[in-house]
């Protein structure tokens, strides 16, 4: 892993930053990004490592988030929106400040996993799609993801996104723009490609 060559030292600093649950998911998410990586033709290294790190920030206090979030100037409808997605923006920020990881492909991964944008890379769909498939997601529509993630990527992120886009609607809350825009791009770009395979 070009700039984490030590995977059980990079293995100890993420576990020290989470709970066993959120550590159990970070391995399925590498895990499941790996194979990802594999079947679809992504840096399988990058993945497992965008994968490891991905939650990097996820257990920290919001306001230390928050914190970082203002110092790096991010946009204020992500400030202002809601918490859960903090933790990808202040990881991508806090794993090459703090781990020294410096190669933009695995930064944009763990940065856009939760809300997706439009003109996603394949390395960052793959993490995005492991983060739902993982081994140990248990929730309403993720076997069909799983299925959909077996023969189509871009249709597993559309479902995933969707998903994500009902969730958050039938709760009343806000939808982060990047989020609606990823899905919208799927969309349009399934028309220009003749749709997805269902």
């Amino acid at each position: 892993m070009n700039e984490w060559s030590n995977r059980e030292e990079l293995l100890a600093l993420v576990r020290a930053q989470m709970h066993d649950k959120r550590y159990e998911h970070t391995l399925g998410v590498a895990k499941s990004a790996k194979e990802l990586a594999i079947r679809y033709g992504a840096d399988p290294e990058k993945a497992e490592l965008a994968g490891y790190l991905h939650d990097y920030c996820k257990c920290w206090p919001v306001d230390k988030m928050f914190e970082i979030l203002v110092r790096h100037d991010m946009p204020t409808d992500l400030l202002e929106g809601e918490k859960e997605l903090w933790h990808a923006f202040a990881g991508a920020i806090v794993i090459q400040t703090d781990l020294g990881i410096t190669d933009p492909d695995i930064l944009q991964a763990v940065r856009y996993h939760t809300t997706g944008r439009a003109g996603m890379t394949l390395l960052e769909k793959v993490v995005c799609v492991a983060d739902y498939i993982e081994p140990n997601r248990n929730f309403p529509g993720v076997e069909h993801i799983r299925q959909q993630a077996e023969k189509d990527l871009d249709a597993a992120l559309a479902l995933a996104l969707g998903g994500t886009m009902h969730f958050l609607i039938e709760k009343q809350k806000t939808v982060f723009p990047l989020t609606l825009l990823a899905y919208n791009d799927l969309i349009s770009r399934k028309g220009r490609v003749g749709g997805f395979n269902g």
